[in-house]
């Protein structure tokens, strides 16, 4: 389920989702920043330009290059911002396509399974304009990325295989 508030000109997107694994494979997928890839639709043409660490920290700056919109590539830099194995991490663009981004990844243990929540909340530039284009282009898009996310996930860690 994706869910969206606006609130004092920023906007939080919000997921919820049960993967079948227990909380620290679930840690140990999601904390490897090389494994985002996976889980992001082709049609981002997302590519790690750094060289992420295997093992995630506070501080660690991760750089790629994605195509938001309209298929123009974007130089997109977050920062690592907190880390509290195998519970949560944020990371937070440093600069990109958003005037801010703020992305909560969350890891509950429920017996053998992880409830996983993402909270992002972001501010979109341009003002007005970029406020007028968040029904039209960003909130389709992102919804759509978070769909293609939780449909994958569904594939590495659901499927009866």
């Amino acid at each position: 389920m994706i869910t969206f508030k606006k609130h004092s000109g920023i906007y939080t997107l919000e997921t919820n989702a049960i993967v079948n694994t227990p909380i620290e494979k679930a840690w140990s997928y999601f904390s490897n920043p090389s494994n985002l890839a996976e889980i992001t639709p082709d049609s981002m043409g997302f590519i790690i330009t750094s060289s992420p660490t295997k093992d995630m920290f506070a501080g660690q700056i991760i750089s790629y290059i994605v195509k938001p919109i309209l298929s123009i590539k974007t130089n997109w830099v977050t920062e690592i911002t907190h880390v509290d194995a195998p519970n949560f991490f944020v990371d937070e663009q440093r600069f990109g396509p958003y005037s801010m981004w703020h992305h909560e990844h969350h890891f509950i243990k429920n017996g053998n399974q992880t409830q996983m929540i993402d909270r992002v909340s972001f501010k979109i530039p341009f003002g007005i304009l970029g406020h007028l284009a968040f029904p039209i282009i960003v909130k389709p898009q992102l919804t759509k990325i978070f769909q293609y996310r939780e449909k994958k996930l569904d594939t590495l860690f659901n499927s009866k295989s």
